[in-house]
């Protein structure tokens, strides 16, 4: 069960928000919604010069337009007769398609770093964790979930990324084409495109990791060797709402996880997630995605660290929907690259420190390699154990499985400053979730498991903004929220250096959560527009009593001195602000 909080209209005396869009490119693919059935649409399409490319995804009634007439890439949105199509009675909805710079979330090679050429299964230090060669103190018991039984055997995982090599020897045996697609070229075969750069490296070694396969005398063993593997190519060309709602809804009741290690820019600057059409997807994954239990995402938490990035600001890690997972190193530190938010709910074994070593996973041409990196590596890891954990219950839901990481995962040697334990027992952090993931807690705690029951909603109008008394609607049985999942706070926020603002949130129960870190290379003034931050460090606690929401203001010096003395006063002086003007009919409730 989980609570939403959807949160504050705080607005300060400062200039107002940059124009929305502004940088924007332009494509000539367009998302239109039409009800009347395909032919309908076919015949819409033609009347205004485009061509109808099929349905969007699993998303009824929308479709792909395409019109060869209008340029590739604008800087702005082009005029001309195919515009009226937005007039048209029998279009209930269109929107011109805007690239989305979207980066792998592997780290690039430092100079002087080591490497090696020499991929063998000694070399895989972070799945024999126990032996006395390995440097890593606590295990992620990944053999012991084989010695169980568990290998992946009929689960379907699909990498959306870059492509992946099908024929790699290390991939063909387990490589399933039902749970391959090719955005990008729009055919059904992922393999990546060659270059002399091997820059499309990213999906096949993600894809090596899930579901390489055993004792063929090549490379590496894959977390769940007997899954089956596809690939959907959606990184390689232009990026758009549209192009990740298809690649979020191929073959959902055939594909059970979708490994993602990929998200906005991890520059500390950026705030950017789902668009209009991604949020449908990911919706319709988790209500109708195999066969009603949900299809399982599993995210990347980002590679931001050096830049002071805070994954609350990706709208994809940050979703209730998706697993987002974090990265540590061999001797539990946190990794360079690291960034830290309340939305992790699990931590893997990754790359770190440049004499520490990385992992060992296929790679193009045929090739491995031992210098995978970044929260890229976890991600998939995640998606093999969590292919084991189908396998030892296939009636899982996607909220199952959360929870199972939630009950399983375990601090161990995980150094960070900010471990605490909650309300309800669990301890958890903002750089590791709930700790290291334990393969064989998760198959032995599924074959047992009983499903959790249904979410309830709770919807609540406060009385101040800053905090709120809520009974978590126990009056209302059909709503009441006995325990908390995700805690969700929706805030619309003006002001002139979103990088001087940190927000926390408080439960009734006295757990604290950081929502937003402060981000040293964010200057922007567009602030935050109804941005959802979601934390799941409330987990198991009762929703009941006062929740608090702090906004601490810490000028920078980047700040213009000439209203530096009014944003001071205003928060920390912590006054009630103005008070809402609507209540969300979804929400539990608005600040």
């Amino acid at each position: 069960m989980r609570l939403l909080l959807f949160a504050a209209v705080l607005l300060t005396r400062c200039a107002r928000s940059a124009v929305s869009g502004h940088g924007d490119v332009y494509t000539n693919h367009w998302a239109v919604r039409v009800t009347g059935g395909p032919q309908q649409a076919d015949r819409v399409a033609a009347k205004y010069g485009y061509v109808n490319l099929g349905q969007i995804g699993s998303l009824d009634h929308h479709y792909h337009f395409h019109h060869s007439r209008v340029v590739r890439r604008a800087a702005y949105s082009q005029k001309g007769p195919h515009r009226f199509i937005h007039m048209d009675p029998e279009v209930e909805w269109a929107q011109q398609q805007i690239i989305k710079p979207r980066v792998k979330r592997f780290t690039q090679n430092e100079p002087n770093s080591v490497h090696f050429n020499d991929p063998k299964w000694s070399n895989m230090w972070y799945i024999h964790c126990n032996d006395r060669t390995s440097p890593c103190r606590s295990d992620m018991n990944v053999m012991a979930a084989w010695q169980r039984g568990y290998t992946g055997k009929n689960v379907v995982v699909t990498i959306m990324d870059d492509g992946i090599e099908r024929n790699h020897p290390d991939l063909v045996q387990n490589y399933d084409h039902l749970a391959s697609y090719d955005i990008n070229g729009n055919d059904h075969d992922p393999t990546p495109r060659y270059d002399f750069r091997n820059e499309n490296i990213h999906g096949t070694r993600c894809a090596g990791e899930v579901a390489a396969a055993a004792n063929n005398s090549h490379c590496i063993v894959g977390i769940a060797f007997n899954a089956r593997i596809g690939g959907i190519r959606m990184l390689d060309g232009d990026v758009t709402d549209m192009v990740e709602a298809k690649s979020l809804g191929i073959r959902p009741d055939y594909i059970d996880i979708y490994s993602a290690s990929w998200g906005p820019k991890d520059d500390g600057k950026t705030v950017d997630g789902p668009g209009p059409l991604t949020k449908q997807a990911f919706e319709q994954g988790i209500k109708r995605g195999r066969k009603g239990l949900g299809s399982i995402f599993v995210w990347a938490s980002g590679n931001g660290g050096r830049q002071g990035d805070h994954c609350s600001c990706d709208g994809y890690t940050s979703s209730i929907y998706t697993i987002s997972i974090s990265s540590t190193t061999e001797h539990g530190n946190r990794p360079w690259y690291l960034e830290a938010c309340s939305s992790i709910i699990a931590t893997t074994y990754s790359s770190g420190e440049f004499n520490e070593r990385r992992i060992v996973t296929t790679d193009l041409r045929h090739r491995c390699t031992d210098s995978h990196t970044g929260t890229s590596v976890s991600a998939p890891i995640v998606a093999g154990i969590v292919a084991l954990t189908l396998e030892a219950n296939r009636l899982l839901t996607w909220r199952d499985v959360q929870h199972l990481l939630v009950k399983t995962s375990r601090p161990v040697h995980l150094k960070a400053d900010d471990w605490k334990t909650n309300a309800a027992g669990h301890r958890v952090s903002h750089l590791y979730g709930f700790g290291l993931v334990d393969a064989e807690a998760m198959v032995v705690e599924a074959s047992k498991w009983t499903t959790v029951p249904p979410q309830h909603i709770c919807t609540q109008i406060p009385e101040r903004q800053t905090s709120i008394n809520t009974t978590g609607c126990s009056e209302n049985p059909g709503q009441h929220v006995s325990y908390l999942e995700h805690v969700v706070v929706r805030v619309i926020m003006v002001h002139q250096r979103r990088g001087d603002l940190e927000i926390n949130l408080i439960s009734p129960s006295g757990t604290k959560s950081q929502l937003l870190a402060k981000r040293q290379f964010d200057s922007s003034n567009e602030g935050f527009r109804n941005w959802e931050f979601m934390s799941v460090h409330f987990w198991g606690e009762s929703a009941e009593g006062t929740w608090t929401l702090e906004v601490t203001d810490t000028p920078s010096k980047l700040r213009n001195p000439e209203v530096l003395g009014k944003y001071t006063e205003r928060y920390n002086s912590r006054k009630p602000l103005k008070k809402p003007q609507r209540v969300d009919a979804y929400s539990s409730w608005d600040f």
